[in-house]
């Protein structure tokens, strides 16, 4: 076997590319990164501008960036699920969406967290300080304009079949920006997306491999999901 994928199992960015390959039944191997994990740490460090996670690796070669993970995987690892639309037209779509749920939602919550992350104390047994609230708001204010703007697109769009690019993308974004500021009310068709995803059996698999991690989540993790 030549593809592993480097990540960690509590990424949300892990999980866009992990979502593919459960859902193309490809064959790969998990590399785990963080403390501990020299050889995994040292090849996302070499691979990466800036050491970030995951990496896809196919023999020698590397692949950065889970969006380019995804299209990487539709070109020279396809299967049944339909990653990247065949319509010119509806790929443009997905692509679009993809970077919403890239910039806005996941860009949303993780203002939040890093808020939360920017003031963890550095030692052998770290505490989470007290975040920046501006931050904190303004990441919150940010998620509840995305949350506004895809209901309005989910009334006279739809979505590519699952697994595509857009699942990929939505179903970590949603899942981590609901614990972050909950989907409001005023979203029901947002609220219904975030469930259907998280009973894919490929996003379901992510959340369940993740879950002895939840006390890690800065803000701290609901008791759901």
């Amino acid at each position: 076997m030549t593809l592993a994928l480097y990540g960690h199992l509590f990424s949300s960015y892990t999980w866009k590319a992990l979502i593919p390959l459960y859902a193309n039944g490809t064959e790969f191997e998990f590399r785990q990164i963080g403390p501990g994990c020299d050889e995994a740490n040292a090849v996302v460090h070499s691979a990466h501008p800036a050491g970030k996670f995951p990496v896809l690796t196919d023999g020698d070669i590397a692949i950065i960036e889970a969006t380019a993970i995804v299209e990487y995987l539709a070109v020279h690892h396809p299967g049944p699920a339909p990653l990247i639309p065949t319509n010119p037209a509806a790929a443009v779509e997905a692509r679009m969406l993809d970077r919403v749920f890239d910039n806005y939602f996941q860009g949303g919550f993780q203002r939040v967290v890093g808020a939360y992350l920017s003031n963890t104390e550095v030692g052998n047994t770290p505490t989470i300080g007290e975040p920046n609230i501006r931050e904190v708001e303004a990441g919150k204010a940010g998620l509840r304009r995305a949350y506004q703007w895809l209901e309005s697109w989910l009334e006279t769009h739809s979505l590519p079949p699952h697994v595509s690019l857009v699942t990929c993308a939505a179903a970590p974004a949603l899942f981590y920006a609901d614990w972050v500021d909950p989907i409001p009310e005023s979203c029901p068709k947002v609220i219904a997306l975030r469930e259907e995803l998280l009973a894919l059996p490929e996003v379901a698999r992510c959340v369940e491999d993740a879950r002895h991690y939840r006390p890690y989540f800065p803000p701290g993790a609901p008791e759901r999901d």
